[in-house]
């Protein structure tokens, strides 16, 4: 299905009947990675799965968006579908969106599931600072018009060695990624209200255990679920007692 929210022809998937749950996927993913997710919950639910501006279905942005942007368009979907309030259920580069939807927005989300969600900076060693100087390096010598495809040819070489998998994946969405990464969501999370349930698998290599307890002791009141043998993708590797989990925190009674 599509709608048409902020000038962008937004894709998104719509199953059930009930209280309406919205559910933001990861980066490089779309809403076709949570089907799983809407399938367990379309008895009891209207799950909305949104296939965020740049991935899927959906066009990129026109320029360059931070988290607060996605939130936005988010916050506009549901406008423009006549939901007042929702669950929100993120993963990972979903996860967030949906954290800064629920800070910007207490009175519009119900309750708030993030499953290995991204948005605390990790703490980054030198090592680090000293690639990404050589790649910035590389990137304004490289550029020059005199080098033509030899020049090319060695910036992507240089993308390989420094970039993660995602940044080498990205495309026109680079800066995008290099935006969103770069941004420290901490100051935001006393400004979430809703009932929060955050769920990481022990083997999860992309998200640190130590970022879900910031996240937790940040948020007032939240659940943090460790899934023993589940990795990035709990709901993947653990289908079962991850329905059950999001299943009974959402069907709780009040906020």
């Amino acid at each position: 299905m599509l709608t048409r929210v902020n000038d962008l022809d937004t894709h998104f998937t719509l199953c059930g009947e009930g209280e309406p749950v919205v559910l933001l996927h990861g980066w490089g993913t779309s809403a076709e990675s949570l089907g799983g997710i809407a399938k367990a919950l379309e008895d009891q639910f209207r799950v909305f799965a949104i296939d965020l501006p740049g991935f899927g279905w959906t066009p990129p942005p026109p320029v360059t968006w931070g988290t607060r942007e996605y939130a936005a368009h988010v916050e506009a979907f549901m406008e423009s579908k006549g939901i007042a309030f929702a669950n929100l259920l993120g993963h990972s580069f979903g996860g967030r969106i949906a954290l800064a939807l629920a800070a910007q927005n207490p009175h519009g989300v119900r309750r708030l599931v993030l499953v290995a969600s991204a948005g605390i900076r990790a703490n980054l060693r030198p090592r680090y600072y000293l690639k990404i100087g050589a790649a910035k390096l590389a990137k304004r010598v490289f550029s020059c018009p005199i080098w033509g495809r030899l020049g090319e040819r060695i910036l992507s070489m240089v993308h390989r060695r420094v970039g993660s998998r995602d940044y080498r994946n990205a495309g026109q969405m680079r800066r995008t990624l290099v935006r969103v990464v770069n941004e420290d969501l901490r100051d935001i999370l006393s400004s979430v209200q809703a009932p929060t349930l955050i769920i990481w698998g022990d083997r999860d290599l992309e998200v640190s255990r130590s970022s879900m307890e910031i996240i937790a002791g940040g948020i007032r009141g939240s659940q943090l679920e460790i899934m023993e043998g589940a990795g990035h993708f709990p709901f993947v590797d653990m289908p079962e007692r991850f329905g059950k989990l999001v299943r009974d925190f959402l069907c709780r009674g009040g906020r």
